[in-house]
Protein backbone atom coordinates (compact mmCIF):
# COMPACT_ATOMS: atom_id res chain seq x y z
CA UNK A 1 0.00 0.00 0.00
CA UNK A 2 1.17 3.03 -0.93
CA UNK A 3 1.57 6.03 1.47
CA UNK A 4 -0.40 9.55 1.08
CA UNK A 5 1.03 12.71 1.06
CA UNK A 6 0.36 16.04 1.43
CA UNK A 7 1.72 17.90 -1.43
CA UNK A 8 2.30 21.54 -2.36
CA UNK A 9 0.52 21.83 -6.13
CA UNK A 10 2.96 23.38 -8.26
CA UNK A 11 0.46 23.31 -11.11
CA UNK A 12 0.42 27.07 -11.84
CA UNK A 13 4.18 27.20 -12.20
CA UNK A 14 3.99 24.18 -14.59
CA UNK A 15 1.51 26.25 -16.33
CA UNK A 16 3.75 29.24 -17.05
CA UNK A 17 7.07 28.04 -16.96
CA UNK A 18 8.90 29.33 -19.75
CA UNK A 19 12.49 27.35 -19.99
CA UNK A 20 13.39 25.53 -22.95
CA UNK A 21 15.53 22.27 -22.88
CA UNK A 22 16.46 20.06 -25.98
CA UNK A 23 15.26 16.34 -26.49
CA UNK A 24 17.79 13.79 -25.75
CA UNK A 25 15.83 10.78 -26.41
CA UNK A 26 15.96 9.97 -29.95
CA UNK A 27 13.87 7.98 -32.23
CA UNK A 28 14.64 5.78 -34.78
CA UNK A 29 13.04 5.27 -38.13
CA UNK A 30 12.53 1.76 -39.66
CA UNK A 31 10.65 1.45 -42.98
CA UNK A 32 8.32 -1.44 -43.67
CA UNK A 33 7.84 -3.41 -46.71
CA UNK A 34 7.86 -0.96 -49.97
CA UNK A 35 8.10 -2.13 -53.64
CA UNK A 36 10.29 -2.05 -56.13
CA UNK A 37 10.20 -1.12 -60.21
CA UNK A 38 12.32 -3.36 -62.87
CA UNK A 39 12.22 -3.51 -66.44
CA UNK A 40 11.27 -0.56 -69.10
CA UNK A 41 9.22 2.12 -66.47
CA UNK A 42 10.19 4.75 -68.19
CA UNK A 43 8.33 7.20 -71.03
CA UNK A 44 6.71 4.06 -72.82
CA UNK A 45 5.20 2.67 -69.25
CA UNK A 46 5.69 -1.13 -68.75
CA UNK A 47 7.76 -2.74 -66.09
CA UNK A 48 6.30 -4.67 -63.13
CA UNK A 49 6.38 -4.17 -59.61
CA UNK A 50 8.18 -5.98 -56.79
CA UNK A 51 6.67 -5.87 -53.06
CA UNK A 52 10.05 -5.39 -50.85
CA UNK A 53 9.40 -7.99 -48.19
CA UNK A 54 11.70 -6.62 -45.26
CA UNK A 55 12.12 -4.24 -42.57
CA UNK A 56 14.59 -1.69 -43.23
CA UNK A 57 17.28 -1.42 -41.42
CA UNK A 58 16.14 -4.93 -40.06
CA UNK A 59 18.75 -4.57 -37.15
CA UNK A 60 18.66 -1.16 -35.00
CA UNK A 61 20.86 -0.47 -31.49
CA UNK A 62 19.57 2.17 -28.95
CA UNK A 63 19.63 3.38 -25.84
CA UNK A 64 17.17 2.83 -22.97
CA UNK A 65 14.18 5.80 -23.24
CA UNK A 66 14.62 5.85 -26.79
CA UNK A 67 12.00 5.13 -29.64
CA UNK A 68 11.51 3.11 -32.38
CA UNK A 69 8.64 4.52 -35.86
CA UNK A 70 7.99 1.53 -37.78
CA UNK A 71 6.16 3.49 -41.23
CA UNK A 72 4.70 1.08 -43.41
CA UNK A 73 5.64 2.00 -47.50
CA UNK A 74 2.41 -0.55 -48.58
CA UNK A 75 3.78 -3.21 -51.24
CA UNK A 76 1.71 -5.75 -49.43
CA UNK A 77 -0.04 -6.49 -46.24
CA UNK A 78 2.52 -6.33 -42.84
CA UNK A 79 2.42 -5.78 -39.36
CA UNK A 80 5.33 -5.68 -36.80
CA UNK A 81 5.11 -8.61 -34.01
CA UNK A 82 8.10 -9.40 -31.53
CA UNK A 83 8.75 -12.53 -31.39
CA UNK A 84 8.19 -12.92 -27.23
CA UNK A 85 4.83 -11.15 -27.83
CA UNK A 86 5.22 -8.24 -26.06
CA UNK A 87 3.91 -6.21 -28.74
CA UNK A 88 2.15 -6.86 -32.36
CA UNK A 89 1.11 -3.50 -33.84
CA UNK A 90 -0.10 -1.93 -37.41
CA UNK A 91 -2.82 0.06 -37.15
CA UNK A 92 -2.02 0.87 -33.26
CA UNK A 93 -0.96 -2.17 -31.07
CA UNK A 94 -3.04 -4.62 -29.79
CA UNK A 95 -1.96 -3.90 -25.99
CA UNK A 96 -3.00 0.25 -26.57
CA UNK A 97 -6.20 0.04 -28.18
CA UNK A 98 -5.16 -0.37 -31.42
CA UNK A 99 -4.70 -3.46 -34.17
CA UNK A 100 -2.36 -5.42 -35.20
CA UNK A 101 -3.22 -7.53 -37.57
CA UNK A 102 -1.32 -7.31 -40.79
CA UNK A 103 -2.45 -4.48 -43.16
CA UNK A 104 -1.80 -2.94 -46.33
CA UNK A 105 -2.80 0.71 -45.65
CA UNK A 106 -0.06 3.54 -45.07
CA UNK A 107 -0.06 2.68 -40.63
CA UNK A 108 2.84 3.86 -38.83
CA UNK A 109 3.36 3.81 -35.23
CA UNK A 110 5.81 4.38 -32.31
CA UNK A 111 7.19 2.45 -29.67
CA UNK A 112 9.39 3.65 -26.40
CA UNK A 113 11.91 0.87 -24.96
CA UNK A 114 12.82 1.14 -21.15
CA UNK A 115 14.25 -2.09 -20.74
CA UNK A 116 17.81 -2.98 -22.09
CA UNK A 117 17.67 -6.71 -23.70
CA UNK A 118 17.20 -7.49 -27.34
CA UNK A 119 14.11 -7.78 -28.71
CA UNK A 120 13.25 -9.73 -32.07
CA UNK A 121 10.33 -9.09 -34.15
CA UNK A 122 9.09 -10.27 -37.64
CA UNK A 123 6.23 -9.69 -39.68
CA UNK A 124 3.69 -12.66 -39.56
CA UNK A 125 2.92 -13.38 -43.00
CA UNK A 126 6.25 -12.82 -44.29
CA UNK A 127 8.26 -14.16 -41.13
CA UNK A 128 9.06 -17.25 -43.50
CA UNK A 129 10.51 -15.15 -46.52
CA UNK A 130 13.25 -13.55 -44.23
CA UNK A 131 11.17 -10.33 -43.02
CA UNK A 132 12.60 -10.05 -39.65
CA UNK A 133 14.70 -7.42 -37.58
CA UNK A 134 15.63 -6.80 -34.39
CA UNK A 135 16.31 -4.34 -32.00
CA UNK A 136 19.07 -3.95 -29.14
CA UNK A 137 18.39 -1.79 -26.33
CA UNK A 138 21.20 -0.64 -24.42
CA UNK A 139 21.60 0.74 -20.52
CA UNK A 140 22.17 4.10 -20.62
CA UNK A 141 26.10 4.77 -19.42
CA UNK A 142 26.81 7.53 -17.24
CA UNK A 143 24.33 10.46 -16.00
CA UNK A 144 23.61 11.53 -12.75
CA UNK A 145 23.48 9.53 -10.04
CA UNK A 146 19.65 10.00 -7.96
CA UNK A 147 20.20 11.90 -4.78
CA UNK A 148 18.41 14.32 -2.53
CA UNK A 149 19.44 17.11 -4.87
CA UNK A 150 17.11 15.65 -8.06
CA UNK A 151 14.34 16.70 -5.46
CA UNK A 152 11.73 19.57 -6.95
CA UNK A 153 9.35 20.20 -9.85
CA UNK A 154 10.08 18.87 -13.47
CA UNK A 155 8.20 19.08 -16.93
CA UNK A 156 8.66 18.87 -20.41
CA UNK A 157 8.55 22.60 -22.10
CA UNK A 158 6.77 21.44 -25.24
CA UNK A 159 4.37 20.12 -22.85
CA UNK A 160 3.49 23.23 -20.43
CA UNK A 161 0.62 22.62 -18.54
CA UNK A 162 1.20 19.42 -16.41
CA UNK A 163 4.45 18.18 -15.43
CA UNK A 164 6.23 16.33 -11.61
CA UNK A 165 6.70 16.53 -8.11
CA UNK A 166 9.65 14.61 -7.67
CA UNK A 167 11.08 13.82 -4.09
CA UNK A 168 14.51 11.72 -3.50
CA UNK A 169 14.13 11.27 0.09
CA UNK A 170 16.70 10.03 2.86
CA UNK A 171 13.59 7.59 4.34
CA UNK A 172 14.74 4.05 4.47
CA UNK A 173 12.75 1.06 3.19
CA UNK A 174 13.13 -1.50 6.22
CA UNK A 175 13.70 -4.72 3.51
CA UNK A 176 15.88 -3.20 1.03
CA UNK A 177 17.31 -0.46 2.86
CA UNK A 178 17.50 1.71 -0.06
CA UNK A 179 15.67 5.10 -0.27
CA UNK A 180 12.44 5.86 -0.76
CA UNK A 181 11.35 8.10 -3.64
CA UNK A 182 7.73 9.56 -4.12
CA UNK A 183 6.42 11.69 -7.62
CA UNK A 184 3.58 12.81 -8.76
CA UNK A 185 2.68 13.52 -11.69
CA UNK A 186 0.14 16.19 -12.06
CA UNK A 187 -1.64 15.45 -15.40
CA UNK A 188 -5.51 15.03 -17.20
CA UNK A 189 -7.57 12.17 -18.09
CA UNK A 190 -6.81 10.45 -21.28
CA UNK A 191 -10.47 11.52 -22.34
CA UNK A 192 -9.57 15.28 -21.00
CA UNK A 193 -12.76 15.09 -18.88
CA UNK A 194 -10.66 16.35 -15.74
CA UNK A 195 -7.37 16.70 -14.00
CA UNK A 196 -5.80 13.65 -12.49
CA UNK A 197 -2.80 12.97 -10.10
CA UNK A 198 -0.74 9.38 -10.96
CA UNK A 199 1.46 8.92 -7.67
CA UNK A 200 4.14 6.75 -7.56
CA UNK A 201 6.64 5.31 -4.95
CA UNK A 202 9.44 2.97 -4.26
CA UNK A 203 12.60 2.95 -3.96
CA UNK A 204 15.94 4.19 -5.67
CA UNK A 205 19.63 3.42 -5.97
CA UNK A 206 21.59 6.33 -5.36
CA UNK A 207 24.62 4.67 -7.10
CA UNK A 208 22.51 4.59 -10.34
CA UNK A 209 20.97 7.73 -12.83
CA UNK A 210 17.65 6.04 -13.41
CA UNK A 211 14.60 4.25 -11.42
CA UNK A 212 11.37 2.95 -12.08
CA UNK A 213 8.78 3.63 -9.75
CA UNK A 214 5.06 1.84 -9.37
CA UNK A 215 2.42 4.32 -9.44
CA UNK A 216 -1.10 4.07 -8.85
CA UNK A 217 -4.12 6.27 -8.99
CA UNK A 218 -6.40 7.33 -6.13
CA UNK A 219 -10.25 7.69 -6.81
CA UNK A 220 -13.29 7.78 -4.45
CA UNK A 221 -12.15 10.75 -1.95
CA UNK A 222 -14.40 14.16 -1.47
CA UNK A 223 -12.69 17.77 -0.97
CA UNK A 224 -12.82 18.30 2.88
CA UNK A 225 -14.30 18.20 5.92
CA UNK A 226 -16.17 15.50 4.03
CA UNK A 227 -13.49 13.84 3.11
CA UNK A 228 -12.94 10.15 4.25
CA UNK A 229 -9.83 8.23 3.57
CA UNK A 230 -11.82 4.91 4.09
CA UNK A 231 -13.27 5.89 0.84
CA UNK A 232 -10.48 5.86 -1.42
CA UNK A 233 -10.14 3.38 -4.09
CA UNK A 234 -6.64 2.78 -5.18
CA UNK A 235 -5.75 1.62 -8.74
CA UNK A 236 -2.36 -0.22 -9.64
CA UNK A 237 -1.59 2.58 -12.95
CA UNK A 238 1.65 1.07 -13.83
CA UNK A 239 4.88 2.40 -14.22
CA UNK A 240 6.90 5.95 -14.40
CA UNK A 241 10.50 5.72 -15.01
CA UNK A 242 13.46 8.61 -14.33
CA UNK A 243 16.89 9.05 -15.57
CA UNK A 244 18.87 11.99 -14.82
CA UNK A 245 21.69 13.06 -17.39
CA UNK A 246 22.88 16.31 -15.37
CA UNK A 247 21.46 18.60 -12.92
CA UNK A 248 18.62 20.07 -14.69
CA UNK A 249 17.89 17.35 -17.50
CA UNK A 250 16.34 13.83 -18.05
CA UNK A 251 13.54 11.90 -19.17
CA UNK A 252 10.45 10.20 -17.92
CA UNK A 253 9.01 7.30 -19.28
CA UNK A 254 5.95 5.02 -18.30
CA UNK A 255 4.03 2.23 -19.27
CA UNK A 256 0.55 2.09 -18.03
CA UNK A 257 -1.54 -0.88 -17.59
CA UNK A 258 -4.56 0.86 -17.24
CA UNK A 259 -6.54 1.55 -20.96
CA UNK A 260 -5.96 4.96 -22.10
CA UNK A 261 -2.69 5.92 -21.30
CA UNK A 262 -0.13 3.48 -23.32
CA UNK A 263 3.34 3.67 -23.15
CA UNK A 264 5.44 6.76 -23.66
CA UNK A 265 8.69 9.03 -22.94
CA UNK A 266 8.94 12.87 -22.28
CA UNK A 267 12.50 14.62 -22.07
CA UNK A 268 12.25 16.95 -18.74
CA UNK A 269 13.63 20.11 -17.37
CA UNK A 270 14.14 20.90 -13.96
CA UNK A 271 12.16 24.32 -12.71
CA UNK A 272 12.40 24.62 -8.81
CA UNK A 273 15.28 23.21 -6.82
CA UNK A 274 14.91 22.47 -3.04
CA UNK A 275 16.58 25.34 -0.93
CA UNK A 276 19.89 24.12 0.57
CA UNK A 277 20.58 21.26 -2.00
CA UNK A 278 23.35 21.43 -4.01
CA UNK A 279 23.69 20.10 -7.52
CA UNK A 280 27.04 18.46 -8.52
CA UNK A 281 28.38 19.80 -12.02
Amino acid sequence: MFAHVSKLCVFGILALAGASTAAFAKTVTINVGGTTTSGDGGYYGGGSTTPVLMFSPADVTINVGDSVTWVNLGGAAHNVHADDNSFRCANGCDDTGGNGTPSAVGWSFTRTFNTPGTINFHCDIHQSMGMTGSITVNATTGGLPIKGYVSGNWYNPGNAGHGFQIEATNAKDPTTNLPIMVAIWFVYTPDGTGNEWVYAQGTYDPTKSSVTLPAVLNTGAKFPPAFNPSGITQTSWGTITFSFTDCNNGTASWNSTLSGYGTGSLPIARITQIDGTACPQ
